[in-house]
């Protein structure tokens, strides 16, 4: 047990240093097969298939409000609140479409 938490407290300090950003490029091929999968399906409600679509639109944002925080402040986004607040925003809407539409689906349902 004594090795355990230094092993570990390594272990996180190895994984605090990986760059995520080909993770996250990466993690957009398999979001995109899933939106093809879920419009092929026809299962989807409608709005809940656009909100699923409109968090594309949050990334592309997410990306852009980067590029500006730290071009024009020199911070990261997550230190810039306007902008932070502005680009999650559209992550809000993409939520609320897909709530409302697998809400609309099931009202219908019953």
């Amino acid at each position: 047990m004594n090795g355990l938490i230094p092993a570990l407290s390594e272990g996180l300090r190895q994984l605090g240093a990986v760059d995520p950003a080909p993770l996250f490029a990466a993690s957009l091929f398999p979001y995109l097969a899933f939106l093809w999968w879920a419009w092929k399906s026809k299962r989807f409600p409608r709005l809940a298939l656009w909100g699923f679509g409109f968090t594309l639109i949050f990334v592309l944002i997410t990306i852009a409000a980067a590029i500006v925080a730290e071009g024009l402040y020199g911070r990261q986004l997550a230190d810039v609140d306007p902008l932070h607040g502005g680009a999650e925003l559209f992550l809000t809407i993409s939520n609320v479409m897909i709530l409302l539409g697998f809400m609309e689906k099931g009202v219908n349902k019953s």
